[in-house]
């Protein structure tokens, strides 16, 4: 009874709408107690509304810029990526705009701008790299990069770069260039969160030694659908005997079920990882 409602729950996608509330919940913490009082901006379209807000005078409030400034994205994401993407990153961006002035406090924690930099900034990225993880767009750039890579199959840091680089400028012209140059430290911080939460993107080639080549390619390209290279007949230094290669590239989030598999196919099997930086070809990649 317990596996049939455990079963159900995962048919509901209880992993994405909790993200997409993890990801509401954190953006209006760093915003309201971090980024706001520090006059700091956030990167992508996050920024671009506070930014809308500031150049309205308040007029265009936050939230409100939140929601009207992905509106087109999230129509966009719906008819060209996936719906099932489309409906759950739009429910973190409307969460978001009704979080935003639900979390609204005059309390300040602290008036040091690095400090509401760095900590707004982990607080962002760590939001959006475990909404990402589990699936859950957070809009603008997000959407923008996905359909660079699934039309044009490249990567948009140029894109992302010079966008954000329009919002440090606005931030400078409007609180002054020392609120953008610890903009900068905020978007540098949340960066490198993203990349911590967010395993999907980062590659990891294995080469593994092994006398059970047919059971460890079965077992890597049935059950998680990556290929493999075979190379026979490597001839070991120190016992002297024939082995096989295997050379596959998996994700990092990944590779525990990878080791797993290794281990329980051949416990003996040597292996080895290491990052890589760029692949071209086939790589499979699941529907966003």
């Amino acid at each position: 009874m317990i596996r049939k409602i455990g079963k159900n729950l995962d048919h509901y996608y209880l992993h994405q709408v909790g993200g997409a509330l993890f990801y509401a919940i954190m953006l209006s913490l760093a915003l309201n107690y971090f980024w706001l009082p520090g006059h700091v901006y956030s990167s992508g379209f996050t920024g671009l509304a506070q930014l809308i807000a500031s150049l309205t005078g308040g007029k265009l409030n936050v939230a409100w810029g939140i929601a009207f400034v992905n509106l087109p994205l999230l129509i966009l994401a719906w008819f060209t990526l996936s719906k099932r993407f489309a409906v759950f990153t739009a429910m973190a961006v409307l969460l978001s705009a009704a979080f935003v002035p639900m979390f609204a406090t005059k309390t300040v924690l602290t008036p040091d701008p690095l400090i509401n930099a760095i900590f707004g900034g982990g607080l962002n990225g760590m939001a959006v790299g475990t909404a990402l993880r589990v699936g859950v767009g957070t809009g603008g750039l997000d959407i923008i990069g996905m359909e660079f890579k699934h039309f044009f199959r490249m990567k948009v840091g140029s894109v992302n770069l010079a966008f954000n680089a329009v919002i440090m400028i606005g931030a400078g012209l409007t609180y002054g260039w020392q609120a953008a140059l610890y903009s900068i430290i905020g978007v540098v911080i949340s960066a490198h969160f993203i990349d911590i939460f967010y395993t999907h993107q980062q590659q990891i080639q294995e080469m593994i030694v092994t006398n059970k080549p047919e059971e460890m390619t079965d077992r890597i390209q049935n059950k998680m659908r990556r290929g493999v290279t075979i190379i026979d007949s490597a001839h070991g230094g120190y016992t002297g005997r024939d082995r096989s290669i295997i050379l596959t590239v998996v994700t990092q989030h990944e590779l525990p079920e990878l080791r797993q598999a290794i281990k329980e196919v051949d416990p003996n099997a040597f292996y080895s990882e290491s990052k890589v930086e760029h692949t071209g070809g086939r790589f499979y990649e699941p529907e966003p």
